[in-house]
Parts: structure tokens; C-alpha cells; sequence
């Protein structure tokens, strides 16, 4: 078999995908290329990028997911049982096609407008009761 980088370490002697291969073992010599400036042209309509960037992060999202009877009840629970025990909390909740995780400690229970207060790193937080999807 050739060896193709006499150079390189063992390890690289014979790679031939020079993506593989640390710069250092390269040669010097082969020319870079124009690197970003050749996608230039394309980036003339701000647009269709944005566009483009809000269509690959719609995909990305899910549909909110729907808790039986059970599992509403075990969620009742274990809220009541961390606000009078335990006001330190890790909330999973829906927003908007994603689900969102949280620490923060429980302020209160808001029954009337059914949101949940809770002090996080950054403020008051409120989160509403229906978006809750999981609580530890």
C-alpha cells in the first residue's frame, strides 16, 4: 500500500480523507479557497433567509402533548406536595412548539388566572397550569 503522507504520524499515513488529518500534517503549499466569500452572492436577499431559518426551526417543532386524567392527577399532586414541602422545583412545560425546562422555586399558585408564580435565576416567572408536562 502507498503511503500517501510520508510525513504524518502512523496514524495519518495513509488517510486519504484530508478532513480527517490535523492541519499541522498538511501540506502547506495547497491553496484554501475563497471560503465564505464565494457564498456571497447568495446572501443578497435577506428574505429567503429568513424565511429558510424560520422554515428548518418549524420543523423542528412538536405538538403539545396531550396528559390523561392519571397523569393530571399526579401532577396536581406533586405540586401540592413541593409547595408545602419542597419549593425548589424542575418544571418541563410546552411553549410554542417546544418543551422548556426550568429550576426555580415555587412563589404561588394563581387558581383565579391558573398560572403558576416561580422565582427562577432571572426573575418572576409565570407559567400557565395547562402547559405543565412534567414536574420533579
Amino acid at each position: 500500500m502507498k503511503i500517501i503522507n510520508p510525513n504524518a504520524p502512523d496514524e495519518y499515513k495513509y488517510e486519504t480523507d484530508y478532513r480527517k488529518i490535523p492541519s499541522e500534517y498538511l501540506n502547506p503549499r495547497i491553496p484554501k479557497g475563497r471560503g465564505k466569500i464565494k457564498w456571497a452572492p447568495f446572501a443578497t436577499i435577506p428574505e429567503q433567509h429568513e424565511r429558510l431559518k424560520q422554515y428548518t426551526e418549524d420543523k423542528n417543532k412538536i405538538d403539545k402533548p396531550q396528559l390523561s386524567d392519571h397523569q393530571l392527577s399526579e401532577l396536581n399532586d406533586t405540586l401540592v406536595f413541593k409547595m408545602f414541602h419542597d419549593p425548589q422545583i424542575e418544571l418541563s412545560y410546552f411553549e410554542v412548539g417546544y418543551i422548556k425546562k426550568i429550576n426555580g422555586y415555587i412563589h404561588k399558585v394563581d387558581t383565579h388566572e391558573q398560572c403558576l408564580h416561580l422565582y427562577e435565576e432571572t426573575g418572576l416567572i409565570k407559567v400557565n397550569l395547562k402547559d405543565i408536562v412534567e414536574i420533579k
